[in-house]
């Protein structure tokens, strides 16, 4: 019986310890939000620290955020990778590494997490279009237009990616299906300089 009771105290203070140690992760989080909103990011870091777990990925995500926020890319960088090895398919983790590699002009890194994320979810239209632009950016015209191409079919009114895909072709040599392009972009958006300017090119 003495034995039981013993167990029994032991149960009840480890649901006690665990109760408090909840509110506290809690309060953090909910500390954290606050000085957020207030431009404090220092001091919300401060609070995250403070219930830090290595092996929670809602933590580490938060700590990645906060850190670019702050301009503190590097640190930004170790949580969000962090966050990905305990989450290999969050694609969220992904996005938010891809902000602070974009901050120091790591494209090449910025491309692979996109690559990442198109490989969990080939759909995702952000990715496609992001990666076609870095794909834009160093004239492989072939791969961007792929990307461009997929995201249009999937929203044919969105006008980034129809004016993008329209530039894409043009410079793939298609005048025809650029100006079809640029004149759907055209009634996306009236009077468009990019539209206009590509147009002139083609007559």
């Amino acid at each position: 019986m003495e034995t039981l009771k013993k167990v029994l105290i032991g149960v009840f203070v480890l649901l006690a310890f665990q109760l408090h140690s909840q509110k506290s992760y809690r309060t953090a989080f909910y500390k954290s939000y606050e000085y957020e909103k207030a431009g404090s990011y220092a001091s919300a870091l401060k609070e995250l620290i403070s219930v830090y777990n290595a092996n929670d990925y809602f933590t580490n995500i938060r700590m990645g955020w906060l850190y670019y926020l702050n301009k503190q890319y590097t640190e930004s960088v170790k949580y969000y990778e962090k966050s990905i090895a305990l989450k290999p398919y969050a694609i969220e983790a992904k996005f938010g590494l891809v902000k602070p590699l974009s901050a120091t002009e790591n494209w090449e890194r910025v491309k692979i997490q996109y690559q990442q994320i198109l490989k969990i979810d080939p759909q995702n239209t952000l990715a496609n279009y992001w990666l076609g632009v870095i794909y834009y950016n160093r004239k492989n015209y072939l791969n961007a237009v792929k990307l461009f191409e997929k995201v249009v079919n999937l929203y044919p009114l969105d006008y980034d990616s129809v004016i993008m895909l329209a530039w894409t072709k043009l410079n793939l040599g298609k005048s025809g299906e650029a100006k079809i392009l640029f004149n759907h972009a055209l009634t996306l958006r009236p009077n468009d300089k990019s539209s206009l300017e590509g147009l002139k090119l083609i007559k």
